[in-house]
């Protein structure tokens, strides 16, 4: 179980931060390219805060944000080194911890070092990479890269739809990157099959 602990961590950490180097250094900030029409979408932005974009305080908001971040992962591998030990572990709750850890350290790099490593992104021209003079953040103050856009449904309510009648609608607005994808679908198999990982002694 060790072996496919890690094993999902590293591809996971790999495939998130191989696409978030690409979107970085040859996509210019709000640029977007179809991949199946226009349902799905590459969708370049950042964020200072949590996972589909959302926003946590200023600059303290992020360091303390990062460093929960952390804590957690240390805390879950922790808990992931003990479950392997143990023979009657089932090996969906090994991949769901292994998902969420692998999730949050892809975030937590772009975090951590993103700042130091790139310049700024702008709507005009993709970052570069160790730039002149230093990247665009200090330690622990990078922004988080998301890049699918995915609004599966789209278009105008009808009229009689209370409140929101005759506005355009999209479902599912979040921009998200691969990490938050690990960390979602983690979260949700843990939560489905929580009985099943963790049955109750009679």
């Amino acid at each position: 179980m060790k072996k496919t602990s890690f094993l999902i961590i590293i591809l996971v950490v790999l495939a998130d931060q191989i696409l978030k180097f690409w979107v970085k250094l040859n996509m210019h900030l709000y640029q977007s390219i179809n991949i199946i029409g226009d349902r799905i979408q590459l969708f370049f932005i950042e964020n200072n805060g949590m996972a589909f974009g959302m926003q946590f305080g200023e600059i303290w908001g992020k360091i303390i944000l990062t460093l929960i971040r952390v804590v957690a992962v240390v805390i879950i591998m922790i808990l992931l080194f003990k479950l392997s030990k143990r023979k009657n572990t089932r090996i969906g709750l090994v991949i769901c911890l292994s998902l969420i850890v692998a999730g949050a350290i892809g975030n937590i790099i772009d975090s951590l070092f993103y700042g130091m490593i790139f310049s700024a992104s702008n709507s005009f021209e993709p970052a570069v990479l160790f730039p002149e003079g230093g990247g665009y953040a200090p330690f622990l103050q990078g922004k988080v890269v998301d890049m699918f856009y995915c609004p599966i449904i789209k278009g105008m309510l009808p009229d009689w739809v209370p409140l929101r009648g005759g506005q355009y609608f999209e479902f599912f607005r979040p921009v998200f990157n691969i990490a938050d994808s690990a960390i979602t679908v983690g979260v949700a198999w843990l939560l489905i099959g929580y009985r099943r990982f963790f049955p109750s002694k009679k």
